[in-house]
């Protein structure tokens, strides 16, 4: 009965959409079901297809899987941006809220992929693990170099920049797990980017011009 709603739903897609589409609807499925509990039954039911079809795209569901942590952690990466010390149009406090808010935003705007990423990512097979840990490396190396860049300027206090980098992006993701997961999803990217800074402010910032700057720049 599902399948049939769901070919109902989607009718005949053009091949180039249809990839796309077996992939939002993975997407759901696995942040509702979870990635053991899903199967490509699951998927290719919700999404209308014929297994056969399925597998004319993925070899597998750990394929599906892999194909959207890929694509979520390209749009995480492209959302950091390293601060620039020397632009006059744009302060560092503003460079600073610009890149929490950019994370924030990206990861309320994916909801099922910031869930399926926090709860279902680690642990697949040794391999996806590696992947996994090959791109959180690349987070916490642009975020170390801000931070060193940061501590010559004298607007961050001294430390290990490489922990103060874990320290943040440990926050960050319990933030962000906590938004989606567990009942206040409904934050708007501007509030959460609020807290953020007011948090890192009362930490390792030293910004002389945050207090004159407490409005969030909307996008």
């Amino acid at each position: 009965m599902a399948t049939a709603r769901a070919k109902k739903k989607f009718g005949a897609l053009p091949k180039n959409e249809r990839r796309q589409q077996i992939l939002s609807v993975a997407r759901e499925v696995f942040a509702k079901r979870g990635y053991h509990q899903t199967t490509i039954d699951d998927i290719v039911a919700q999404a209308g297809v014929a297994r056969g079809t399925f597998y004319l795209y993925f070899e597998d569901k750990r394929a599906v899987f892999s194909n959207l942590v890929d694509r979520f952690a390209g749009q995480l990466s492209m959302a950091i941006v390293r601060i620039v010390t020397d632009d006059p149009a744009r302060s560092v406090v503003e460079q600073v809220r610009e890149n929490i808010r950019a994370i924030i935003a990206t990861c309320l705007a994916e909801r099922a992929m910031t869930k399926i990423l926090f709860t279902d990512a680690v642990g697949v097979d040794p391999a996806f693990d590696r992947k996994l840990q090959t791109f959180y490396d690349s987070v916490v190396q642009l975020l170390t170099e801000s931070l060193k860049d940061g501590q010559t300027l004298g607007i961050v206090a001294d430390g290990e920049p490489r922990v103060l980098a874990y320290l943040t992006i440990g926050a960050l993701k319990e933030l962000l797990y906590q938004a989606v997961t567990l009942g206040f999803a409904e934050e708007s990217a501007d509030v959460l980017t609020q807290q953020m800074f007011t948090f890192l402010s009362g930490g390792y910032l030293r910004l002389p011009d945050a207090k004159a700057s407490k409005s969030t720049r909307r996008r």
